[in-house]
Protein backbone atom coordinates (compact mmCIF):
# COMPACT_ATOMS: atom_id res chain seq x y z
CA UNK A 1 0.00 0.00 0.00
CA UNK A 2 1.18 3.82 -1.06
CA UNK A 3 1.12 6.19 1.80
CA UNK A 4 0.50 9.83 1.38
CA UNK A 5 2.28 12.62 3.19
CA UNK A 6 0.33 15.84 3.69
CA UNK A 7 1.91 19.32 4.74
CA UNK A 8 -0.79 20.75 6.82
CA UNK A 9 -2.13 24.01 7.00
CA UNK A 10 -0.67 26.28 9.75
CA UNK A 11 -1.29 30.37 9.74
CA UNK A 12 1.26 32.99 9.22
CA UNK A 13 3.79 29.56 8.12
CA UNK A 14 2.71 28.09 5.13
CA UNK A 15 1.53 30.74 2.80
CA UNK A 16 1.88 30.23 -1.15
CA UNK A 17 5.36 31.37 -1.33
CA UNK A 18 6.39 28.50 1.02
CA UNK A 19 4.57 25.95 -0.06
CA UNK A 20 5.80 26.47 -3.43
CA UNK A 21 9.42 26.68 -1.91
CA UNK A 22 9.40 23.48 -0.07
CA UNK A 23 7.72 21.41 -3.22
CA UNK A 24 10.51 22.70 -5.38
CA UNK A 25 13.51 22.41 -3.00
CA UNK A 26 12.28 19.36 -0.64
CA UNK A 27 9.02 17.31 -2.01
CA UNK A 28 7.97 14.38 -0.95
CA UNK A 29 4.42 15.94 0.01
CA UNK A 30 1.39 14.97 -2.08
CA UNK A 31 -1.14 17.42 -1.36
CA UNK A 32 -0.53 20.96 0.49
CA UNK A 33 -3.43 22.66 2.26
CA UNK A 34 -3.83 26.44 2.37
CA UNK A 35 -4.06 27.93 5.79
CA UNK A 36 -8.19 28.58 6.53
CA UNK A 37 -10.10 30.84 4.62
CA UNK A 38 -12.88 32.53 6.71
CA UNK A 39 -16.05 35.39 6.28
CA UNK A 40 -15.25 38.25 8.34
CA UNK A 41 -18.53 40.69 8.34
CA UNK A 42 -19.44 39.17 5.45
CA UNK A 43 -16.20 39.59 3.16
CA UNK A 44 -13.06 37.81 2.19
CA UNK A 45 -9.72 38.96 3.39
CA UNK A 46 -7.16 40.09 0.59
CA UNK A 47 -4.34 37.86 2.07
CA UNK A 48 -6.70 35.11 2.07
CA UNK A 49 -7.73 35.59 -1.56
CA UNK A 50 -4.25 36.34 -2.64
CA UNK A 51 -3.29 33.06 -0.79
CA UNK A 52 -5.56 30.73 -2.90
CA UNK A 53 -4.80 32.51 -6.48
CA UNK A 54 -3.92 29.24 -8.76
CA UNK A 55 -0.78 29.54 -10.60
CA UNK A 56 -0.38 28.36 -14.02
CA UNK A 57 3.25 27.63 -12.78
CA UNK A 58 2.11 25.25 -9.18
CA UNK A 59 4.16 22.89 -8.49
CA UNK A 60 2.80 22.09 -5.73
CA UNK A 61 -0.84 20.07 -5.55
CA UNK A 62 -2.49 22.62 -3.26
CA UNK A 63 -6.01 22.22 -1.61
CA UNK A 64 -7.81 25.15 0.10
CA UNK A 65 -9.11 25.09 3.55
CA UNK A 66 -11.93 26.52 4.70
CA UNK A 67 -13.40 27.33 8.36
CA UNK A 68 -17.29 28.12 9.04
CA UNK A 69 -20.05 27.39 11.43
CA UNK A 70 -23.42 27.81 9.24
CA UNK A 71 -24.85 27.08 6.19
CA UNK A 72 -24.10 30.48 4.26
CA UNK A 73 -20.37 30.72 5.43
CA UNK A 74 -19.38 27.40 3.84
CA UNK A 75 -21.88 28.03 0.91
CA UNK A 76 -19.85 31.25 0.10
CA UNK A 77 -16.87 29.52 0.73
CA UNK A 78 -16.73 26.78 -1.05
CA UNK A 79 -18.13 29.06 -4.20
CA UNK A 80 -15.51 31.09 -4.08
CA UNK A 81 -12.97 27.66 -4.32
CA UNK A 82 -15.12 26.53 -7.37
CA UNK A 83 -15.02 29.87 -9.24
CA UNK A 84 -11.35 30.44 -8.37
CA UNK A 85 -10.89 26.88 -10.09
CA UNK A 86 -10.73 24.31 -7.07
CA UNK A 87 -12.49 21.79 -7.45
CA UNK A 88 -11.39 20.02 -3.52
CA UNK A 89 -11.84 21.57 -0.47
CA UNK A 90 -11.05 20.35 3.22
CA UNK A 91 -13.03 21.52 6.15
CA UNK A 92 -11.55 22.72 9.31
CA UNK A 93 -12.75 21.48 12.50
CA UNK A 94 -9.44 21.21 14.29
CA UNK A 95 -8.49 25.09 14.71
CA UNK A 96 -8.38 25.75 18.54
CA UNK A 97 -7.63 29.48 18.36
CA UNK A 98 -10.79 30.92 21.30
CA UNK A 99 -11.94 33.52 18.42
CA UNK A 100 -13.01 30.82 16.29
CA UNK A 101 -13.92 28.50 18.66
CA UNK A 102 -16.29 31.27 20.31
CA UNK A 103 -17.99 31.47 16.83
CA UNK A 104 -18.57 27.26 16.84
CA UNK A 105 -15.83 27.58 14.03
CA UNK A 106 -12.84 24.70 14.33
CA UNK A 107 -12.65 23.23 17.02
CA UNK A 108 -15.73 24.74 18.53
CA UNK A 109 -18.33 23.04 16.34
CA UNK A 110 -17.83 19.77 17.34
CA UNK A 111 -19.71 19.53 20.59
CA UNK A 112 -22.56 21.01 18.58
CA UNK A 113 -23.99 17.86 16.69
CA UNK A 114 -27.34 19.90 14.96
CA UNK A 115 -24.73 22.47 13.77
CA UNK A 116 -22.22 20.16 12.25
CA UNK A 117 -24.94 18.35 10.49
CA UNK A 118 -26.64 21.19 8.92
CA UNK A 119 -23.72 22.35 7.87
CA UNK A 120 -22.79 19.47 6.50
CA UNK A 121 -25.70 19.10 4.21
CA UNK A 122 -24.39 21.70 2.02
CA UNK A 123 -21.84 19.49 0.73
CA UNK A 124 -24.55 18.18 -1.73
CA UNK A 125 -24.97 21.79 -3.11
CA UNK A 126 -21.41 21.39 -4.94
CA UNK A 127 -21.48 17.63 -6.88
CA UNK A 128 -18.96 18.86 -8.60
CA UNK A 129 -16.38 19.21 -5.30
CA UNK A 130 -14.82 17.08 -3.30
CA UNK A 131 -14.64 17.84 0.31
CA UNK A 132 -12.08 16.20 3.39
CA UNK A 133 -12.37 16.82 7.08
CA UNK A 134 -9.82 17.92 9.50
CA UNK A 135 -10.90 17.58 12.97
CA UNK A 136 -9.80 17.36 16.95
CA UNK A 137 -11.45 14.11 19.15
CA UNK A 138 -13.75 16.89 20.15
CA UNK A 139 -13.58 20.22 22.20
CA UNK A 140 -13.60 19.27 26.01
CA UNK A 141 -15.06 15.81 25.56
CA UNK A 142 -12.75 12.80 23.52
CA UNK A 143 -16.58 11.54 22.39
CA UNK A 144 -17.25 13.95 20.32
CA UNK A 145 -15.58 13.07 17.21
CA UNK A 146 -16.70 9.44 17.85
CA UNK A 147 -20.21 10.46 18.23
CA UNK A 148 -19.92 12.05 15.16
CA UNK A 149 -18.55 9.09 12.86
CA UNK A 150 -22.22 7.36 11.61
CA UNK A 151 -22.90 11.29 9.96
CA UNK A 152 -19.42 11.16 8.92
CA UNK A 153 -19.63 7.63 7.62
CA UNK A 154 -22.55 8.65 5.22
CA UNK A 155 -21.13 11.60 3.49
CA UNK A 156 -18.79 11.19 0.50
CA UNK A 157 -15.66 12.49 2.09
CA UNK A 158 -13.00 12.19 0.31
CA UNK A 159 -10.75 11.59 3.92
CA UNK A 160 -10.79 12.63 7.38
CA UNK A 161 -7.99 13.48 8.83
CA UNK A 162 -7.64 13.07 12.71
CA UNK A 163 -5.69 14.69 15.36
CA UNK A 164 -5.84 12.81 18.63
CA UNK A 165 -6.28 16.22 20.70
CA UNK A 166 -9.27 17.73 22.46
CA UNK A 167 -9.36 21.68 21.05
CA UNK A 168 -9.50 22.93 24.58
CA UNK A 169 -5.72 21.22 24.88
CA UNK A 170 -4.30 23.94 22.22
CA UNK A 171 -1.17 22.05 21.11
CA UNK A 172 0.04 20.91 24.67
CA UNK A 173 0.38 17.58 26.29
CA UNK A 174 0.82 14.28 24.68
CA UNK A 175 -2.03 13.14 22.05
CA UNK A 176 -4.80 10.58 23.11
CA UNK A 177 -3.56 7.68 21.07
CA UNK A 178 -6.66 6.00 22.80
CA UNK A 179 -8.92 7.98 21.34
CA UNK A 180 -7.29 7.78 17.94
CA UNK A 181 -7.59 3.99 17.64
CA UNK A 182 -10.92 4.00 18.43
CA UNK A 183 -11.73 6.67 15.90
CA UNK A 184 -9.64 4.67 13.04
CA UNK A 185 -11.80 1.29 13.70
CA UNK A 186 -15.23 2.85 13.59
CA UNK A 187 -14.18 5.44 10.45
CA UNK A 188 -14.82 4.15 6.80
CA UNK A 189 -13.91 6.93 5.32
CA UNK A 190 -9.42 6.81 4.36
CA UNK A 191 -8.17 8.20 7.71
CA UNK A 192 -5.18 10.42 7.80
CA UNK A 193 -3.22 10.92 11.16
CA UNK A 194 -2.07 14.03 12.62
CA UNK A 195 0.13 15.40 15.82
CA UNK A 196 3.74 15.48 17.44
CA UNK A 197 5.76 13.74 13.74
CA UNK A 198 8.89 14.85 14.34
CA UNK A 199 10.93 12.42 12.12
CA UNK A 200 10.60 9.23 9.52
CA UNK A 201 10.71 6.86 12.39
CA UNK A 202 7.36 8.61 13.72
CA UNK A 203 5.76 7.89 10.43
CA UNK A 204 6.53 4.39 9.99
CA UNK A 205 5.77 3.46 13.84
CA UNK A 206 2.31 5.01 12.78
CA UNK A 207 1.82 3.56 9.70
CA UNK A 208 3.06 0.25 11.49
CA UNK A 209 0.32 -0.03 13.90
CA UNK A 210 -2.71 1.29 11.88
CA UNK A 211 -1.76 -0.45 8.24
CA UNK A 212 -5.18 0.99 6.87
CA UNK A 213 -4.36 4.62 7.22
CA UNK A 214 -4.09 6.37 3.64
CA UNK A 215 -1.13 8.57 5.56
CA UNK A 216 -0.40 10.80 7.56
CA UNK A 217 -0.60 14.89 7.44
CA UNK A 218 2.58 16.88 9.67
CA UNK A 219 3.05 20.49 10.38
CA UNK A 220 5.40 21.36 13.06
CA UNK A 221 7.51 18.69 12.24
CA UNK A 222 8.03 19.60 8.48
CA UNK A 223 8.47 22.79 9.35
CA UNK A 224 11.51 22.18 11.75
CA UNK A 225 12.63 19.55 9.14
CA UNK A 226 11.65 20.10 5.91
CA UNK A 227 13.45 16.97 4.29
CA UNK A 228 11.31 15.20 6.47
CA UNK A 229 8.91 13.86 3.86
CA UNK A 230 11.31 13.33 1.10
CA UNK A 231 13.24 11.15 3.35
CA UNK A 232 10.52 9.08 4.07
CA UNK A 233 8.68 9.16 0.77
CA UNK A 234 12.32 8.17 -1.07
CA UNK A 235 13.26 5.88 1.78
CA UNK A 236 16.85 7.11 2.46
CA UNK A 237 18.34 9.43 4.80
CA UNK A 238 19.65 12.86 3.20
CA UNK A 239 23.64 13.87 4.08
CA UNK A 240 24.30 16.34 6.21
CA UNK A 241 26.08 18.48 3.14
CA UNK A 242 22.78 17.86 1.25
CA UNK A 243 20.26 19.20 4.07
CA UNK A 244 23.05 21.97 4.28
CA UNK A 245 22.65 23.09 0.34
CA UNK A 246 19.02 22.41 0.49
CA UNK A 247 18.55 24.45 3.63
CA UNK A 248 20.57 27.21 1.75
CA UNK A 249 18.41 27.12 -1.43
CA UNK A 250 15.54 26.62 0.57
CA UNK A 251 15.81 30.02 2.28
CA UNK A 252 17.33 32.06 -0.62
CA UNK A 253 14.28 31.15 -2.81
CA UNK A 254 12.18 32.33 0.12
CA UNK A 255 14.18 35.52 0.25
CA UNK A 256 13.02 35.98 -3.22
CA UNK A 257 9.46 35.13 -3.39
CA UNK A 258 8.75 37.58 -0.16
CA UNK A 259 10.61 40.11 -1.95
CA UNK A 260 8.54 39.78 -5.10
CA UNK A 261 5.21 39.51 -2.57
CA UNK A 262 5.60 41.50 -0.53
CA UNK A 263 5.05 45.62 -0.85
CA UNK A 264 5.79 46.72 2.82
CA UNK A 265 9.95 47.00 2.40
CA UNK A 266 12.29 45.24 4.47
CA UNK A 267 10.82 45.15 7.81
CA UNK A 268 8.04 43.31 6.35
CA UNK A 269 9.98 40.93 4.52
CA UNK A 270 12.43 40.32 7.38
CA UNK A 271 9.55 39.76 9.93
CA UNK A 272 8.09 37.05 7.39
CA UNK A 273 11.29 35.11 7.34
CA UNK A 274 12.12 35.28 10.96
CA UNK A 275 8.64 33.57 11.86
CA UNK A 276 9.91 30.59 9.92
CA UNK A 277 12.82 30.35 13.12
CA UNK A 278 9.80 29.49 15.32
CA UNK A 279 10.05 26.12 14.19
CA UNK A 280 13.24 25.52 11.99
CA UNK A 281 15.84 23.72 12.68
CA UNK A 282 15.01 23.58 16.94
CA UNK A 283 18.64 21.87 17.48
CA UNK A 284 20.07 24.95 16.16
CA UNK A 285 22.93 26.53 18.27
CA UNK A 286 21.16 28.90 20.27
CA UNK A 287 23.87 31.74 19.92
CA UNK A 288 23.40 31.07 16.45
CA UNK A 289 19.66 31.03 16.33
CA UNK A 290 19.60 34.66 18.68
CA UNK A 291 21.49 36.78 15.71
CA UNK A 292 19.05 35.69 13.25
CA UNK A 293 16.13 36.23 15.73
CA UNK A 294 18.10 39.51 17.27
CA UNK A 295 18.47 41.13 13.60
CA UNK A 296 16.92 44.35 12.49
CA UNK A 297 17.78 44.72 8.87
CA UNK A 298 17.77 41.71 6.51
CA UNK A 299 21.80 42.63 5.70
CA UNK A 300 22.55 41.48 9.40
CA UNK A 301 19.65 38.91 9.12
CA UNK A 302 20.91 37.30 6.17
CA UNK A 303 24.52 37.02 7.03
CA UNK A 304 23.40 35.56 10.54
CA UNK A 305 21.34 32.83 8.82
CA UNK A 306 24.19 31.80 6.53
CA UNK A 307 26.39 31.40 9.30
CA UNK A 308 23.79 29.27 11.05
CA UNK A 309 23.88 27.10 8.07
CA UNK A 310 27.67 26.99 7.56
CA UNK A 311 28.04 25.66 10.63
CA UNK A 312 25.62 22.72 10.33
CA UNK A 313 25.41 20.02 11.70
CA UNK A 314 25.30 21.07 15.24
CA UNK A 315 27.20 19.27 16.81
Amino acid sequence: MEYEIHFAPLQGYTDTVYRETHARVFGGVETYYTPFVRLEKGAFRNKELRDIAVSDFSLSKVVPQLIASVPEEFRTIATLFYEKGYRRADINWGCPFPMQVRQHRGAGILPFKKEVTTLLDVISEFPDMRFSIKLRLGWERVDDAIELIPLLNQLPLEHITLHPRLGIRQYKGKVDMDGFTAFYHLCKHPLFYNGDIENKEDIQTLLTRFPLLKGVMVGRGLLAHPWLAAEYIEGKNFTDIEKKDKLMTFHSLLLEGYQSRLEGGGHQILDKLKTCWDYLLPEADKKLRKKVIKSNNLASYTQAVTNLFQAYPFI
